[in-house]
């Protein structure tokens, strides 16, 4: 099982918003505090790349960090793509859900849930 990671900031931001909603649905799905929170990407989506955002236990290849009070789970080969990332939460009429601001993207798709860089 992987350390956590506190000498080294870590790649990705949370917002306040983002920590709310996280910390709702935790408390919703009475998920145990053995689990963190996975980001990663993954190929696919309109624009190459997805992300990967959800609760899930630490594997060994994991880095840990502490974001916000949230253990975030990430693999080392997934930060390339996501140093610098903050993970917002909007609540509006038209948008309801997380959004990637990823400084790394060279192009997003039109949900913003896709992207290439």
């Amino acid at each position: 099982m992987s350390e956590v990671i506190t000498q080294k900031e870590a790649p990705i931001k949370l917002t306040e918003g983002a920590v709310k909603a996280l910390q709702q649905i935790r408390r919703d799905q009475k998920i145990d505090e053995a689990h963190g929170l996975r980001i990663g990407v993954k190929g696919g989506g309109c624009s190459g790349f997805s992300y990967m955002l959800g609760f899930d236990v630490p594997k060994e290849n994991d880095e840990v960090y502490e974001v916000s009070g949230i253990k975030v789970l990430m693999q080392k080969s997934h930060g390339i793509y996501l140093l610098g990332m903050e993970i917002d939460w909007e609540e509006g009429l038209n948008n309801r859900g997380f959004s990637f601001n990823n400084p790394n993207a060279t192009d997003t798709c039109g949900c913003g849930t896709s992207f290439s860089a």
